[in-house]
């Protein structure tokens, strides 16, 4: 049998690392080689929080490199890949930096070994994230209810494999819930009850028992899972939100990463002063272009060295978003960006049925960017 490898790859963002953690203390029987790919670019906190975790995994994080730095004449990944790419900045439309910096080093590096690659997805999100289409990578996700990616679901709830669940289910079913499950698993999927229904449907009866049907699906395929004599996380039923994130890094001594934390700022409204707070909500690059304009604000007041390197990769008419950064720097236009951010803010805040907090500030921007670069 083919050795498996098991990776996770850290990416300086809240989730990755504390799964991370979760993998390290509730399953350390899983040998994880834990990554990350550093596009030279990062912000100071991302860099510390990789050095804490460190201290706190008991093994060294790895970096896959995108770029030979010795030979390359601009000794760092993102300026190499955009003299590659003729100064071409990228952006939501040509996100090359995701695919030359993240996506295309930890595939070389995995090469044709089977490898199961653990992804830090929040249960409380609703996105499946980076799939790899090397048949050799499988996703998983310990922090979901269903822990297997897409693709997998798709083979395993096909009418045609109906025959195959239902024998499994006769044999692993405790006694008293066959019944009801087999109701389930009977119902062909179509218009009416479809592959998402009966996924729920099947997870609500019983999730260590449908984990374990999957894995047993998965022995009859080439997915790398299926080549293990067991698989702990088949006995995951753990669904963990942003406030359970939050613990496991602060209950670890890592920490929440600095960047997530609101600082608070000051903004004339009416001629009367009030006091916003702003924050970074995902980590990445310095200058990612997925980032709100109050980001950006943010920046330029936390690390104005940071937002000054930032305008020097504007120029020959490409740059960061729509609005050029050195006209976003003028005193009158980050005023005028903090007072739409605090009224926007201060609407969520009255229209919402509960309290809202910082974390749910977090939740509501984060929606938009790149899995592999934000989790």
């Amino acid at each position: 049998m083919s050795e498996i490898k098991h990776v996770l790859g850290i990416s300086g963002g809240k989730d990755s690392a504390a799964l991370a953690i979760y993998m390290s203390r509730k399953h350390p029987d899983i040998n994880v080689e834990y990554y990350t790919c550093d596009t030279g670019k990062e912000l100071t906190e991302t860099y510390d929080l990789i050095n804490k975790l460190n201290s706190v995994l008991g093994k060294n994080i790895r970096l896959y490199k995108s770029i030979d730095e010795l030979n390359s004449p601009e000794k760092n990944p993102f300026d190499h890949f955009l003299a590659m790419y003729g100064g071409y900045l990228p952006s939501a439309t040509a996100r090359w930096c995701t695919g030359k910096m993240k996506l295309e080093p930890f595939e070389n590096e995995i090469g044709n070994t089977p490898t199961i690659s653990y992804v830090g997805i929040r249960g409380d999100e609703n996105r499946e994230g980076y799939i790899s289409k090397k048949e050799n990578i499988q996703s998983i996700f310990p922090f979901r209810k269903n822990i297997w990616s897409e693709d997998v679901i798709k083979k395993f709830l096909a009418n045609n494999n109906m025959p195959f669940v239902k024998e499994q289910y006769e044999k692993l079913a405790p006694e008293g819930q066959l019944a009801i499950i087999l109701q389930y698993v009977e119902q062909p999927i179509s218009m009416r009850f479809t592959q998402k229904q009966k996924l729920n449907a099947l997870l609500d009866s019983n999730v260590k028992l449908f984990n374990k049907v999957v894995f047993e699906f998965l022995k009859t395929t080439d997915y790398p899972v299926g080549k293990l004599e067991s698989f702990s996380l088949i006995e995951n039923d753990e669904v963990l939100g942003i406030n359970e994130i939050f613990k496991i890094l602060d209950d670890s001594g890592v920490g929440i990463p600095a960047y997530y934390l609101p600082l608070e700022y000051e903004v004339e409204i009416n001629g009367e002063l009030k006091k916003g707070s702003y924050s970074r909500s995902r980590s990445g690059c310095f200058f990612c272009f997925y980032q709100q304009k109050i980001e950006w604000v943010w920046l330029l007041e936390q690390h104005p060295d940071l937002f000054e390197a930032a305008i020097t990769y504007e120029k020959d008419g490409y740059s960061w978003m729509e609005e050029h950064l050195e006209d976003l720097k003028r005193p009158e236009r980050v005023m005028a960006i903090k007072k739409e951010h605090y009224l926007r803010t201060q609407k969520t805040k009255a229209n919402a049925k509960t309290s809202t907090s910082w974390q749910d500030e977090i939740l509501e921007s984060e929606g938009e960017g790149c899995a592999s670069c934000f989790i």
